[in-house]
């Protein structure tokens, strides 16, 4: 873990010195750029003191920097189709997947299907029919909907113009035949 550096680059960009953090903390000069320098690995309760007085969580410090926030530009994002829908794979982390897909007039996500995993949903525009097992319902722009998706379900575009439907998929599994 590279706990020093990001203490390091925290302290610079907010414009704090060494002696300003030994004052605030109680820390030594030496200990303090030990640390930076990752020559030395600081207790918990002294990784809290750097980062209260740092002004950042404590569990900030310990995220490796591939568990650090990852940014999609719309300009990155990837697009694919699936029956007729056109799919905009918005973001992911670990077994959650957001995605946009927009459901021409009468098109539908196809035969009802299942799958581990928990979704949301949120109708940005259009109309839409959703069934889950015997339960079916019609959505306009603003409704949302969730379901266990080990559940037959099916969602269609019942008005006459486009659809649009936010998706949240979360499974422990991983789902590439899904969109």
């Amino acid at each position: 873990m590279d706990i020093g550096s990001k203490i390091r680059e925290i302290r610079n960009r907010k414009k704090i010195t060494i002696a300003q953090m030994c004052e605030g903390t109680g820390l030594s000069k030496g200990f303090i750029s030990n640390v930076e320098n990752n020559n030395t690995s600081p207790s918990i309760n002294t990784l809290q003191t750097i980062a209260t007085f740092l002004g950042v969580p404590l569990p900030y410090l310990l995220l490796e920097k591939k568990q650090h926030m990852r940014v999609v530009r719309k300009d990155e994002r990837t697009y694919s189709s699936f029956n007729q829908l056109k799919i905009e794979h918005i973001t992911s982390k670990g077994g959650l997947r957001m995605m946009s897909v927009e459901f021409p007039p009468g098109t539908s996500m196809g035969e009802a299907n299942s799958h581990q995993g928990e979704e949301c949903h949120l109708v940005l525009e259009g109309k839409v029919l959703a069934e889950q097992g015997e339960d079916s319902i019609i959505l306009e722009e603003g409704d949302s909907f969730s379901w266990n998706a080990s559940v037959p379900h099916f969602v269609k575009n019942i008005g006459d113009q486009k659809a649009v439907v936010l998706i949240s998929i979360y499974s422990d599994t991983e789902l590439n035949d899904l969109f």
